[in-house]
């Protein structure tokens, strides 16, 4: 997978670099600017993902990632940022960014999303996309991604793993994936028992 990282921060930029080559599997490229990203898509378009941050010389916000989005032929862009606020991100994700990354994240975490933003995911933390949002937090929710959520809901319904797969506009495997990981955050053995689960939580 091939990762264009254009962030100011030295360290961070460096860092995220470091876990993800150490990690495998991945080539990436770092800049220091919007206009070094644009300048190497320009040349080398051929990235799997392009993450910028949103406070960068050259970004100007949201118009940034619009810029980028289409100079990229709307292939994988995303934000990754310590500022912006829960709205941003929404405005991001809605325009069809392939997600939105605060700073605060772990490493393990920053590491999973770029590999499944890059598989053709869009992420947004929930813990991040709930924490000014005027709603009761929800214990169980808390423990799980955005779009682990949405396949706990599939599996409430009774839906299979290509339904849903359908539902969501993704790959049957990365369900199948959503699946092991949230029976696992929520101890569940089987379908039956996390549908039971999150509905015994109020979630669905």
């Amino acid at each position: 997978m091939r990762v264009l990282i254009a962030d100011d921060h030295d360290l961070l930029r460096d860092t995220l670099q470091a876990f993800l080559n150490a990690e495998g599997g991945f080539e990436t490229v770092t800049v220091a600017s919007y206009d070094e990203a644009v300048e190497r898509v320009e040349r080398d378009d051929d990235y799997d993902l392009v993450l910028l941050d949103y406070s960068m010389p050259g970004m100007s916000g949201i118009e940034g990632l619009q810029r980028m989005m289409e100079q990229t032929g709307h292939k994988r862009v995303a934000i990754i940022s310590g500022t912006a606020s829960r709205e941003i991100a929404e405005e991001a994700l809605a325009m069809g960014a392939a997600g939105f990354l605060p700073k605060t994240l772990s490493a393990k975490s920053l590491i999973n999303a770029v590999r499944f933003m890059a598989m053709g995911e869009q992420y947004a933390p929930l813990e991040f996309m709930r924490a000014t949002a005027d709603e009761t937090s929800n214990p169980l929710a808390d423990k799980l991604s955005h779009r682990e959520l949405q396949v706990l809901e599939g599996l409430t319904q009774g839906k299979s793993n290509k339904e849903i797969a359908r539902d969501l506009d993704i790959r049957e495997p990365t369900v199948k994936l959503h699946v092991k990981t949230l029976y696992r955050k929520i101890n569940a053995s089987n379908r039956t028992q996390a549908a039971m689960i999150a509905k015994e939580a109020g979630l669905f």
